[in-house]
């Protein structure tokens, strides 16, 4: 196992290297840039004459950096990522880790809430569906769970607003950012009832995609192991069906599921755009969409970066838990 470990962490460094390459690359294959952007406010007249767009485009690109061949960038950019210094946003010029300091708490808060809520539901669901393969009730579960799994999270979310957020039937819930205003002077109690208040049209939106997929899945990876023979053979010793089920079949059933938990790591990092967007929630999303928008290039790098990273820890994860799973698994 140690020996494993120690060859799945040296591989992580060359790979990380290899995304942060393609994802330099196309940032700067991207059309716009910090410069061209002052350029176009300078045509604009937003920031003076535009006779001085050209010595406003040199004075941008040494402030960041931008002058230097791109090889010279790239090295630069993974020298500060080995230290954990991602320097400071081209748009406010506020250091890209306090940036994301203050959007991560909220982006874990929603989708902690959100992946607890899928896995609660789902997986009995699908054991459920299951073990009644072929009755009314499978058919019902499954005819509803595909037609939540067919609705797009962005139209769910107008058409809740319209209803519950006071668009055009009820004034229900709050639809503009994760607290009232003037939250914070609250007590604890009021402030965490006004905060899930808040939270319940983003969270729904978040959880019933999830919700689908995984109750699906759950119920395809049953169905593959309650039919083999070691199943049989445990009904056939005469034991408890809810023994067969949860002790025998489910464990086995879980392993494909446990490869999910490679991508729950960089989803509660890099947040939901869509959703964030049209809630108005200061998250991880609406900052990534902010920063492709502004060319903010070392927000967008360190977005990537750090989700790239949780994706390698979570295949390393799943790799192990496979193996507490599985005891016919050998790491080694």
């Amino acid at each position: 196992m140690k020996t494993y470990l120690i060859k799945r962490l040296l591989q992580i460094i060359p790979t990380l290297l290899g995304i942060t390459l393609i994802t330099f690359l196309i940032i700067q294959l991207a059309p716009g840039n910090p410069a061209i952007l002052r350029i176009q406010m300078a045509a604009q007249g937003q920031i003076g004459d535009a006779a001085l767009s050209e010595q406003i485009v040199e004075d941008t690109k040494r402030l960041y950096g931008l002058d230097k061949p791109l090889p010279v960038q790239y090295a630069l950019w993974v020298k500060r990522v080995f230290t954990f210094d991602f320097g400071n946003s081209y748009k406010d010029h506020r250091k890209v880790w306090d940036k994301i300091a203050e959007r991560l708490p909220i982006t874990i808060q929603l989708n902690l809430i959100s992946i607890f809520l899928v896995y609660l539901i789902a997986i009995p669901c699908g054991v459920f569906s299951a073990t009644r393969q072929g009755t009314l009730a499978d058919r019902l579960l499954t005819l509803f769970f595909f037609f939540l799994y067919s609705l797009p999270s962005f139209w769910v979310a107008v058409l809740l607003i319209m209803l519950l957020g006071g668009g055009d039937f009820w004034d229900i819930f709050p639809v503009y950012g994760i607290s009232s205003i003037g939250a914070e002077h609250f007590s604890f109690f009021p402030w965490l009832l006004d905060r899930i208040w808040h939270l319940i049209l983003p969270v729904l939106c978040l959880t019933y995609g999830g919700l689908a997929y995984l109750s699906r899945l759950t119920r395809s990876n049953m169905l593959e192991v309650i039919r083999e023979d070691y199943v049989r053979t445990a009904r056939a010793k005469g034991l408890n069906e809810r023994v067969v089920i949860f002790k025998h079949a489910f464990r086995n059933a879980l392993l494909p599921i446990v490869t999910l938990l490679a991508f729950l790591l960089p989803a509660m990092f890099g947040g939901s755009i869509i959703i964030e967007s049209i809630f108005s929630i200061p998250g991880m999303g609406q900052l990534g969409f902010e920063a492709v928008l502004s060319r903010d290039y070392p927000v967008i790098m360190a977005i990537t970066t750090i989700s790239a990273l949780l994706t390698l820890v979570g295949l390393l994860l799943s790799d192990i838990l496979y193996a507490l799973l599985d005891p016919r698994i050998q790491l080694d």
